[in-house]
């Protein structure tokens, strides 16, 4: 009796390969789909994020205004903002140059070296450093006017005021003075460093570094407290911290050095004190008894504690305000 022809490996082979295969191939599609599904929202995303950053460095470009040469025909001074801006002042808070008293030495040296710069010849930088209210920053501003009281108005200097915390853009205002057709002070008022300020850096680069260096039409004047802008606790945590302390107090002590004129303002005695509380007084009209003004201002600055400038003319504005007298020029 034959028997029957018994299931063999061989009989399952053909059922075994062309069933998987056939569960494998459609498992592939499916994870050959969910792939692209999966890449494509970040494609999208960083096409996106690149189409926006264009249109925006377009619309950035399109709303930077024309670059216009300033015209500084309008004023003779001005107030530098770190935007690039030149606000005109219009009138100057100053006071005439004859009623700085006690400070003839200093006033001769800066006014030779401003009317030389106004002439076009070399001149030097100014620092005007020492007691406080002696009147650094008005002997400034009273060279600047007393230049330009006999120039005609082609001829005159300007004067630009630059902030102490806008010291970093100071090379910014040097590139735009550069071309222009006037001479400049640029005036930095009450100049000091402290701490880890780096500001310094850029004066430096301004005053005598740099390929470029200073612009030939313009000067600069600075007023501080300090002789070297530094003060003394700084200058003595240098030497105590660093490596090599010399170095380290002789890159910021530098700065000072790179104004080329030093002028010290000292305290003022009693009689010169005396002499611009008169002067004042004289100049404005102020109609007192001499003995009665002298005592009076005399106590006036042993209540504020020092003899000054500033002092004499705050005892003035309180004389004039008592008496009802406006402080215009007779």
């Amino acid at each position: 009796m034959p028997k029957k022809p018994s299931k063999s490996p061989a009989g399952k082979g053909p059922r075994t390969p062309a069933g998987k295969p056939a569960r494998v191939a459609a498992k592939r599609p499916t994870a050959a789909v969910k792939a692209p599904a999966k890449a494509a929202p970040d494609l999208s995303q960083e096409r996106l994020v690149r189409a926006l950053e264009t249109i925006a460095t377009h619309l950035a470009a399109q709303g930077k205004p024309a670059v216009v040469p300033e015209s500084f025909e309008r004023a003779d001074a001005y107030v530098w903002h770190p935007d690039g801006r030149l606000a005109a002042v219009p009138r100057v808070s100053r006071v005439e140059l004859f009623l700085l008293k006690g400070v003839d030495r200093m006033r001769d040296i800066l006014m030779e070296n401003t009317e030389r710069f106004a002439g076009g010849l070399p001149a030097n930088n100014a620092l005007l450093w020492g007691a406080r209210g002696m009147g650094k920053s008005s002997l400034v501003k009273a060279a600047h006017a007393s230049i330009n009281a006999d120039r005609k108005a082609a001829d005159r200097l300007k004067l630009i005021e630059i902030h102490r915390e806008d010291i970093e853009s100071l090379p910014a205002l040097m590139e735009k003075l550069r071309d222009a057709d006037f001479r400049f002070i640029v005036f930095i008022d009450d100049l000091s460093f402290d701490g880890n300020d780096a500001s310094y850096k850029s004066l430096k680069a301004v005053l005598e570094g740099g390929i470029e260096g200073r612009p030939e039409n313009v000067i600069l004047y600075a007023t501080s407290n300090r002789r070297h802008l530094l003060a003394r606790e700084m200058i003595e945590n240098e030497r105590s911290t660093a490596i090599n302390p010399g170095e380290a107090v002789e890159e910021k002590v530098s700065l000072s050095d790179r104004f080329g004129l030093w002028l010290g303002f000292h305290r003022c005695s009693q009689d010169e004190y005396l002499a611009m509380v008169r002067g004042y007084c004289s100049h404005f009209g102020i109609k007192v008894d001499d003995e009665a003004l002298e005592r009076e201002a005399l106590e006036w600055s042993t209540t504020r504690g020092s003899r000054s400038g500033r002092v004499a003319w705050q005892f003035v504005q309180e004389l004039a305000g008592r008496l009802g007298v406006k402080l215009t020029a007779k």
